[in-house]
This record gives structure tokens, sequence and C-alpha cells, in this order.
């Protein structure tokens, strides 16, 4: 049961969150609407159905989704993948009593929490946490893209002058330093140069008669 000890006391935080809850009991998803904006949130969705929740999360763009088990532990995995696959924000799985299975397959599909039948500070500081773990995942992932495409960026300039990784990435920061500009924005510079470059391909008829 989604409570607080004292009944739905209003908290004060600094941040102020957009929450989505998907639940495929209305009635668990009507107490975690009024759990979440007891601590000072906004809930921006309230979804049940899976064929909706994917367009919903795209289009509010919510800081966190909170994904209660119902009836069905297929029914909120699906619930999850279709948050996850627009990785707009966060989930985080909210359980009645302890799952392993559940949890295990929620995590397959990309969950960053799970609490199993806490209060209202429990689910802030699940949240607090949560936020926290996915901020690290994205400046991670940002840090990957990077590096790719600052590696992309040399291929196409060793190939262009015949020349080795570290003069190519020589070149790279050289051009960044005298221009005032970013590694990564003289990277993409190059690669989209680069891009704009290459022939047309064929059109399939062309192929065809060849």
């Amino acid at each position: 049961m989604w409570c607080s000890e004292s009944g739905l006391v209003m908290a004060e935080h600094e941040q102020h969150l957009r929450v989505l809850i998907a639940n495929e009991k209305r009635e668990r998803l009507e107490l975690l609407a009024q759990v979440v904006s007891s601590l000072g949130h906004d809930v921006i969705a309230r979804e049940i159905y899976v064929k909706e929740v994917g367009a919903v999360t795209a289009r509010e763009h919510p800081d966190v989704a909170l994904v209660g088990l119902g009836l069905s532990s297929e029914h909120a995995l699906e619930l999850i993948a279709e948050i996850v696959r627009e990785a707009s924000c966060p989930v985080i799985a909210l359980l009645s009593a302890k799952d392993p299975a559940y949890v295990h397959q929620a995590a397959r599909r990309g969950v960053f929490a799970y609490i199993v039948d806490g209060d209202a500070q429990e689910l802030q500081s699940a949240i607090d946490i949560t936020l926290q773990r996915f901020a690290e995942y994205q400046s991670l992932q940002g840090a990957f893209g990077r590096r790719a495409l600052i590696e992309q960026a040399k291929g196409i300039l060793m190939s262009r002058h015949s020349i080795d990784a570290d003069h190519a990435f020589d070149m790279l920061r050289d051009h960044s330093q005298h221009n005032g500009r970013k590694l990564v924005d003289v990277a993409q510079a190059i690669v989209d140069s680069h891009l704009l470059l290459l022939p047309s391909l064929p059109e399939p008829a062309a192929l065809e008669r060849r």
C-alpha cells in the first residue's frame, strides 16, 4: 500500500518533477497519484493501456515514470518496455510484495530501480537515486557518442590526407584550438562535410539494368 505514515502531507522539495504513472489497476493508479502529489510533484499522465503509454511518454517528456505491478506481470512489463523505448526518462518499478522473477524481467526491459511496498518518503528516496543514476547513464552515453564521432572524423582525415591516427587527432585538436570550437563540434563538421561529398546511390531501377 502506497501511503505516508501520517496521511498525505505536502512535502517541500527543491525539485518539482513531472511524473508519469502507469498501472493496470485504476485504484492503485489513483492512490499513487495522491502520493506523488503529496511529495510536491506533478502527475502529468496516468496510464493503464500499453498501446497508449509510449505515445504519451513521447509527447509529455516526463522526468520519471512509475510503473506499478497490477494483475498481470506481462502487462506491467509491456508498459515498462514502451516507456523505455522512448528513452526520455528513467522508470521505477513499484511492487506490493517481493517478486525476484518480475524484478529480473523488469531489469531486462530497462528499469533503473524498484521499490517494494514503501511509503512516500521511500518513494522519494528511490526517485532521487534513480535520477542521479539516469544522469550518469546519459553522461556516459554522451561520452561514448562523442568518442565515436571523433574516431569517425579521424578516420576521414586519415583517408583524405594519408596520415596516421596521431596526426589526424593533432589536426582536429589544432583546428579546435585555433578556431575556439569544441573538439566534438569540429569532428561533427568533418563528418557532415564528408557525408555531403558522398555520391548519391543509383535508383533501384538503374541497378536492375546493370
